[in-house]
This record gives C-alpha cells, structure tokens and sequence, in this order.
C-alpha cells in the first residue's frame, strides 16, 4: 500500500509547472528526447535520494535550513536567472538540427542545471521532510530501513513516469514546428525562469528583512 502512496506522490509532486519542469521542456526542445531524459532521470534520483535522506531523520539530527533558508533562495534566484538567461541566449542563436549537420553530441549540462536548480531549493527539502514526517505520522509507513528505500523508491518512480510523459509529449510534437516556434518557446520559457528568479529573490529579501526585524 505505502508504494502506491509513495509512486502517487512522486507522480502528483511533479506534475506542477516550475523551474525544473520548464528546465527539462527547454533541454529536449533544444537538444532532444535523450537529453530531456537525462534531466528528468537526474531529478528523479534528486527525489529519492532528499526522501531517503528525509525518512531516516538525517536532516532532523545533522542539519539545521531554517537558518540558511533564505540564503539558499538567493542563490536559487541568482541560477534561474542565469538559466533564463541562457535560455534567451539560446533563443536568439537556436538552429534547428537537419540531417546536415549531424547527430546531436551528448552532453551532461542537463544534468548539472538539474542538480544547481535542485539543492538550491529549499521548498524541495520542506516538501520531503514534509512527506516524511506525514507518512510516519499517520502510521502509513513501517519502520525500518528497507520500506524507506521502497517508498523513497516509489517516489522516484513516480516522478520519473512523469517527466517521462512530459519529455515525449514535447518531443514527440518538436517535428512539427519551425525554427521561429523554437525560438519564440525558448524565450517564453527563458521568461517563465526570469520570473521564477524574481519572485525567489523577493521571497528571500522578505525573509532576510523580517529576520532582521526580530533581532
């Protein structure tokens, strides 16, 4: 039972529009269904490992955000931003790859965009110590090592059909559209991560401005 509920949440949880999932649209318009995968699979890992991580209590015993969450959103600010960025770069230069020019070379720069837009973000620690601490409240997980790894794993799974959903759809539409079309998605995209980077910072600026406030 707790593996539905950990494959549904997986599922539920990425389903949402937001930095990682524009990011993943943005990599497989760019490159192709390959690349959009490997940033899909690269946070999917990310999720089970902060829902492990968060399920045996780590965080609650080595490490303590609240007084670095702040800090944390202005550097997830300062990377969508660069990311959106990027994206307009990219937007502005985009070629669309024919047979001429050749297969598309592998690349791991959806992997680390991944990883920077992930452990930057610390409503992603929230909402797993938050997951954790509701499944073990509510007495829907055992205890024990092994039924952490199979929920955590569910989870991952979860999201991973998602993301696998997602990468297919916009690869499976990229055919049909022009060189203009790419252009004109990579910006709105690039915009959508601008305003993502915006409202982070404020966030961030509120937090630094009330903790001041209390001191």
């Amino acid at each position: 039972m707790f593996v539905l509920i950990g494959f549904l949440i997986g599922f539920f949880a990425a389903v949402p529009v937001g930095p990682v999932n524009i990011y993943i649209i943005s990599q497989t318009l760019k490159r192709d269904f390959f690349h959009g995968m490997i940033a899909g699979l690269s946070t999917a890992l990310l999720d089970l490992t902060f829902c492990l991580v968060s399920l045996i209590g780590f965080f609650h015993i080595s490490l303590n955000l609240s007084g670095y969450t702040q800090w944390l959103k202005v550097g997830a600010a300062a990377i969508l931003f660069f990311l959106g960025l990027k994206l307009f770069h990219d937007a502005r230069n985009f070629k669309l790859n024919t047979g001429n020019n050749g297969p598309i070379a592998k690349s791991a720069r959806p992997l680390l965009g991944v990883v920077l837009l992930y452990v930057s973000n610390p409503s992603l620690y929230a909402f797993w110590i938050g997951v954790a601490g509701a499944v073990t409240a509510h007495g829907l997980l055992k205890n024990g090592f092994w039924p952490a790894i199979l929920f955590a794993f569910s989870c991952s799974l979860g999201a991973l059909l998602w993301y696998f959903f997602l990468v297919r759809l916009v690869s499976h539409h990229q055919a049909k559209f022009q060189e203009t079309t790419f252009k004109k998605m990579l910006f709105i995209l690039g915009s959508f991560l601008i305003a993502f980077a915006i409202f982070t910072f404020i966030s961030a600026f509120a937090n630094i401005k009330l903790a001041g406030q209390v001191f």
